[in-house]
């Protein structure tokens, strides 16, 4: 089977410079939607066509699998799909699809190709209350279809249908080509309509057939930043409710949104205003707090992030506790039972089991050990302005608050760094080391006083 998708359209209602199929629908372009679900259906060929920012919509779903073909000038659905012609197979059907259609499930679109089969026309309809500005589907006294016709062009009579084109057809490649060299443009949009072949394929005697999706939203596009909003309520929505199937419990289904792939072991508890992007996994039994933003990133079984938390390529260990207001940036690997508290930051850093920051740190480009205490206000200097130096903590450190480790730098096992201290060489094993100017009270200071206004 071919596959053509139509995404050369401006969006002028989008007010942007961004090609409408490439605004964001759960943190991924619509067109990016549609190509995920063609390739479901295994094409022979997989060809969008593009137009308005071609060269940017290239870019942004470029794959092997994807071919392109460019219309210049759009003259409409019918002739956008001319464009796609010369790359298609014609002895196999193709399926036409829009890259601003961005939910239509596979299931849909198999049970349209089923039922038009190798011979026959298919076309995706639903039912409307308001079908006003949709293309209406005219059948004879037999209820077969015989034709399309466009809200501009429909009758009185026509315009009360509730039948309406989704636009989604699928028919034979030869008879689609010889078709699509009869359309003409005498209407009052000016356009080569795509839905012009139904009349065509009618007059060759080709039967024509319809199938329906599961739900309207299935067959919902995208004109405005309103209508994208809409659409995006429903994913997410759909999200969750497949979420809440699995067994995840969510504080409020209507607060949360996925922006890619996320997957959960049993007895996990999101709590309201999440966001989760790229792929992450939540272990058996984790529990995230209010309004976490967490991308790619995976957090094992029994770990609890604090409201408030940002994850980005990290890896929390079994029964962590992070937060709140935590950050844990790219490279961040925490062992089983780590705690990383409130407005602590770690980057590249391995950090073993039943080490702690509780409070205001910086762990960057460190290897810490297991049952380390790193006190409030410590950092790591790990920047020279030019490189990033690592440092190394070993077991059972204690490190006292307001402490600087100048890296390269190592800490052995059992050290205790003094509160206060800058370290810029190796402390020894098992004792004491610390930095610290000699303290003094000057008896005859005084506190300035605010001079009067002259």
């Amino acid at each position: 089977m071919n596959i053509v998708i139509l995404a050369a359209g401006k969006g002028k209602r989008m007010h942007s410079d961004l090609p409408k199929v490439l605004h964001p629908l759960a943190g991924r372009p619509l067109l990016a939607h549609v190509i995920d679900t063609a390739r479901s259906l295994s094409p022979s060929r997989l060809v969008v066509v593009v137009g308005h920012g071609a060269q940017q919509v290239r870019t942004a779903v470029a794959a092997d699998d994807v071919a392109f073909a460019e219309q210049t000038e759009q003259l409409g659905t019918g002739h956008a799909v001319m464009q796609a012609l010369p790359l298609l197979d014609p002895a196999q059907p193709t399926l036409v699809l829009y890259g601003d259609v961005p939910l239509t499930t596979p299931a849909a679109l198999a049970g349209l190709v089923a039922a038009a089969g190798a011979e026959r026309f298919g076309i995706l309809t639903v039912e409307m209350s308001d079908p006003t500005g949709y293309g209406r589907i005219v059948r004879d006294a037999a209820g077969s279809i015989v034709r399309i016709v466009e809200q501009k062009d429909a009758s009185e009579a026509e315009r009360a249908i509730g039948e309406i084109n989704t636009g989604i057809i699928v028919c034979p490649t030869g008879h689609l080509q010889r078709w699509l060299a009869t359309l003409g443009n005498d209407n009052a949009q000016g356009e080569y309509y795509l839905t012009d072949t139904v009349a065509r394929a009618a007059a060759d005697g080709v039967e024509i057939v319809s199938a329906q999706p599961a739900a309207l939203w299935e067959t919902l596009g995208v004109n405005s930043k309103v209508q994208l909003a809409e659409l995006e309520r429903i994913h997410q929505r759909n999200l969750a409710q497949r979420l809440l199937e699995a067994g995840v419990t969510l504080l409020d289904p209507a607060r949360i949104d996925v922006r890619g792939e996320l997957s959960c072991g049993r007895d996990v508890v999101i709590d309201v205003g999440c966001v989760f992007e790229g792929r992450v996994h939540l272990g058996d039994g984790v529990q995230v707090g209010a309004h976490c933003v967490i991308r790619d990133s995976v957090v094992d079984a029994g770990a609890r992030l604090q409201p408030f938390c940002h994850l980005e390529g990290a890896h929390v260990g079994p029964a962590g506790r992070i937060g709140p207001y935590a950050r844990l940036r790219p490279g961040a690997e925490l062992g089983e039972d780590v705690h990383i508290g409130n407005f602590v930051e770690v980057k590249n850093s391995r950090i073993a089991a039943h080490s702690k920051a509780n409070h205001l740190a910086y762990v960057g480009d460190a290897t810490v050990g297991s049952r380390v205490n790193i006190g409030a206000g410590t950092i790591t200097c790990n920047y020279d302005g030019v490189n990033k130096h690592r440092t190394v903590i070993e077991d059972d450190v204690f490190i006292g608050s307001d402490t600087q480790l100048v890296a390269p730098v190592t800490i052995r096992r059992g050290a205790t760094i003094g509160a206060g201290t800058t370290l810029t060489k190796e402390a020894p094993a098992d004792k004491l080391t610390l930095s610290r100017a000699k303290q003094m009270t000057l008896d005859a200071w005084q506190r300035p006083v605010k001079l009067p206004k002259p």
